[in-house]
């Protein structure tokens, strides 16, 4: 195969953050406080019902099985654009083009709506708390503000931010979740039906309820992209991805159980059903803690679901960075901050699109958290899910071509075919669910472009990736090939590439 000429590109800097920092990054995406208060209303009352703790079982142990492909990846190739390097490497330059552009699509999209769910709970708390009532947009403006400030820095900064919301979130839900086991549990105790295996796949809609499981981790595979600036990112990355994926698992488990078992069995599905999900977990925390517990449960709705949108927010940065230093898009999105070694040009980039894409959503008049939120969550959701799909069989292409002492059984043929599978299957439930997952947004003409605009994205990125073939092989040949090299892995700065082969 042709090799690229090394040329120089601006690299993120080096040692930037630890297998702490990484996970904080990680976990943040997933939103812990957000996925539990806004997911597992959803699955108790119109999903498994109280099985929903068992959906979450499941979820873990399949995106486990996902996750160990992933790490093999992750032990050979480490480049920001994380699923564009990998599956490019794998499944071939024109796949690896279409999965990027999907991608970067998938992490554009999550601040836009995460910036929604943020208006909504800051707009809410503040008239419900201080009696200031304030239009949602000012708190969007605030948030995208701030996240534009925070990611022009190095990327330490944002991980001790997110760190210290992320902490407190997870306090908080643990705190209920412990009073509630130590009180031994509510009208019916500390029921086993929830925990029980086969209740994951029952209720009024088991698929709705495992939707919504899997739906809680989106982000987690965002450990790969912080590898250029880890510490030891062939060791840091692959540690960090599977503290991230069972961590949140056994702690999402815990609190749903916890959680239903506080409210009781049939007032879970009743509260879930009702016109105050929320109560899910207000309930409890006023019942086994107090109404202080409810006053700060509602001020860290905010915190944690600021921490989840600036993590996504570098994420989309690291992914426009990724192909813009590879010369498509615009090369200055390949440049990197000479002092902070931050990705300034496509961080800022990224925050214009965001404020774009916020700013049309409230020109015509929708809400924030029916309209902003969940129709742009869906669309990330469809086209990530889609993405790490294809990054389970691009593992197995991968090992199959490549580095034959690392070739295992199951690490790089089984859990990645498994993986690969199950993604399949969700991608599934998402399509059967769609409807029902959009609530009364599902009516709207973005809905029901939804679906298109994922199909058009990565077709036109197969287009692209045949036409640089046919047209342009020497761009061709550098698709998600920049990678660092481990000779160079702690310097920082301009350093000449490795196009990998």
């Amino acid at each position: 195969m042709t090799q690229t000429p090394p040329r120089e590109v601006h690299r993120l800097k080096a040692n930037s953050v630890g297998l702490t920092g990484v996970v904080f990054m990680a976990v943040a995406t997933a939103a812990p406080i957000t996925a539990m208060t806004g997911n597992l209303p959803i699955a108790v009352g119109f999903g498994n019902g109280t099985g929903a703790p068992a959906g979450y079982l499941f979820a873990t142990l399949v995106l486990t099985v996902f996750s160990v492909g992933y790490v093999a990846m992750a032990r050979r190739i480490t480049a920001a654009g994380a699923f564009y390097g990998y599956i490019s490497h794998g499944l071939g330059r024109i796949t690896g083009m279409a999965s990027g552009m999907l991608a970067v699509l998938a992490y554009i999209v999550f601040e836009a709506s995460i910036v929604g769910v943020f208006s909504y709970f800051a707009q809410t708390t503040v008239h419900d708390q201080l009696g200031v009532d304030l239009p949602w947009i000012l708190y969007a403006a605030a948030m995208l503000l701030f996240t534009a400030v925070l990611a022009y820095f190095d990327i330490n900064l944002t991980a001790k931010a997110l760190g210290v919301m992320l902490v407190a979130e997870i306090a908080v839900l643990f705190v209920v979740a412990t009073a509630v086991l130590l009180n031994g549990g509510g009208p019916d105790g500390i029921p086993l039906e929830p925990v029980n295996p086969k209740n994951a796949f029952t209720g009024a809609s088991a698929g709705l309820g495992l939707f919504f499981a899997f739906w809680s981790w989106v982000g987690f595979e965002s450990t790969a992209m912080y590898g250029e600036e880890s510490r030891d990112p062939k060791r840091v990355i692959p540690r960090a991805t599977l503290i991230s994926v069972i961590g949140v698992g056994i702690f999402y488990i815990y609190v749903s159980w916890m959680t239903i078992a506080g409210n009781g069995l049939d007032r879970s599905v009743e509260i879930s059903s009702g016109t105050s999900p929320l109560d899910l977990f207000f309930d409890p925390a006023h019942s086994y803690l107090g109404a202080w517990a409810v006053d700060a449960f509602q001020w860290l709705l905010i915190t944690g679901s600021f921490a989840c949108g600036m993590a996504f927010h570098q994420c989309a940065a690291r992914y426009l960075y990724a192909i813009g230093r590879e010369g498509f898009l615009h090369p200055a999105l390949g440049r990197t901050h000479p002092r902070h070694g931050s990705p300034h040009i496509a961080s800022f980039v990224q925050s214009v699109i965001a404020v774009g894409l916020v700013g049309a959503f409230w020109l015509t008049g929708q809400d924030p958290y029916i309209h902003l939120y969940t129709l742009l969550a869906i669309l990330g959701t469809m086209a990530i899910l889609i993405v790490q799909t294809l990054c389970s069989f691009a593992v197995i292409g991968y090992f199959r071509k490549n580095h034959p002492e690392d070739r295992h059984w199951f690490r790089t043929l089984t859990a990645p075919l498994l993986g690969g599978i199950g993604m399949i299957a969700v991608v599934g439930l998402l399509v059967t669910n769609l409807d029902t997952a959009a609530g009364t947004a599902a009516g709207s003409l973005f809905f029901r472009t939804i679906p298109w605009i994922v199909g058009l994205v990565f077709f036109g990125g197969l287009g692209l990736g045949w036409y640089l073939k046919v047209r342009r092989p020497e761009r061709y040949d550098i698709i998600g090939r920049i990678v660092l090299e481990d000779s160079g892995e702690r310097e920082e700065g301009p350093v000449t590439a490795r196009a990998a082969g």
